[in-house]
């Protein structure tokens, strides 16, 4: 008799979870720390949410900050007015909820009241694109489609804990609107290997390579530089070029990386194909005349599946695997 060895059942807990393989680095909460360490430094900064403290990390701030800890409740629209008004008393407003609820929910209040202004919000959300299984109420797979039509918003998709930690003190420092997708929980941590550092509005090539240029932000950075390595033992060399600021766009970086003759290039994100990093490159490459062998690797145009995390990244081409698969069969 043959016996079937049963895989681990995945738990509800998987419909939200950390991004972490089994066994990587991890640094816990990186986003509320960083904003407790920048308020030492900058007594206006106040963290805001709507009812969602523990789950974008801003627990960590209200325990060392309670005064300037501001618990909206389940109101998005109120936190991202309020947000404007503390800002226009001098504050620097850290507003944190669900991206789905900022960026959907708040939407025409952030347009008006804040940014119309220019006003110096800066609105954290966390679970962006594919990082939820709880289907399209949750899975903001069009955030930054949105944000990106909004004038004078920076836009800022981190790849992992020391990213993210670095934004936060790089957005406190900016004067204006920013929208940050916000990674929580235990947080991976592997942009400390690459000699990096955050800069606001610009790219940055983490590793070279003559076959391939992945072009990402946000945790597909992370995919593509584990993608480049199972890539190397065919014998492909694959070159990673990390872009954490969507808006203000590094043009300059992406046009000369881009111009290199004999690679291809694939754009990575997580987030809709449609209106997100992959068109925006496209469209400065156009501009700019410059045209590669292009391909894009997003999440499709369409109200995605609820499920666990690791199917649902198989299913819609994000997870190594099946980038590894894709890839190989481009370059055939």
């Amino acid at each position: 008799m043959s016996v079937v060895e049963k895989k681990p059942r995945l738990t509800t807990s998987a419909m939200i979870a950390s991004i972490a393989a089994e066994g990587q680095r991890t640094v816990t909460a990186p986003f509320g720390h960083a904003l407790v360490k920048a308020a030492r430094a900058r007594p206006e900064i106040v963290g805001m949410t709507a009812d969602l403290s523990r789950y974008t990390d801003l627990h960590i701030f209200a325990e060392a900050y309670p005064e300037r800890h501001f618990q909206m409740g389940m109101a998005e629209q109120l936190l991202m007015g309020a947000a404007g008004g503390m800002a226009k008393e001098g504050m620097i407003p850290f507003a944190t909820t669900y991206a789905v609820f900022a960026t959907r929910r708040a939407y025409d209040f952030i347009h008006q009241v804040i940014a119309e202004e220019h006003l110096n919000v800066k609105i954290c959300a966390a679970l962006p694109g594919l990082t939820t299984g709880y289907g399209p109420s949750h899975q903001a797979t069009e955030d930054i489609a949105l944000m990106r039509g909004i004038p004078g918003l920076t836009i800022i998709d981190p790849c992992d804990a020391l990213d993210t930690e670095q934004a936060v003190a790089a957005a406190a420092a900016h004067q204006g609107p920013v929208y940050m997708r916000l990674l929580r929980g235990k947080v991976p941590l592997v942009l400390d290997e690459y000699d990096y550092t955050f800069t606001l509005g610009k790219a940055h090539l983490l590793q070279d390579g003559r076959d391939v240029l992945f072009i990402s932000s946000g945790i597909m950075t992370m995919r593509a530089l584990e993608t480049a390595k199972a890539l190397a033992q065919d014998n492909i060399h694959a070159g990673v070029l990390h872009v954490p600021t969507i808006k203000p766009l590094d043009t300059d970086t992406l046009i000369a990386q881009c111009r290199r003759q004999g690679r291809l290039v694939v754009i990575m994100e997580n987030h809709s194909v449609v209106g997100g990093l992959g068109e925006a490159i496209a469209l400065a490459l156009i501009h700019a005349q410059v045209m590669p062998q292009f391909r894009h690797i997003g999440l499709p145009d369409a109200f995605l599946a609820a499920g666990a995390l690791p199917t649902l990244h198989d299913r819609y081409g994000i997870s190594v695997s099946a980038i590894v698969n894709t890839v190989k069969t481009w370059l055939k």
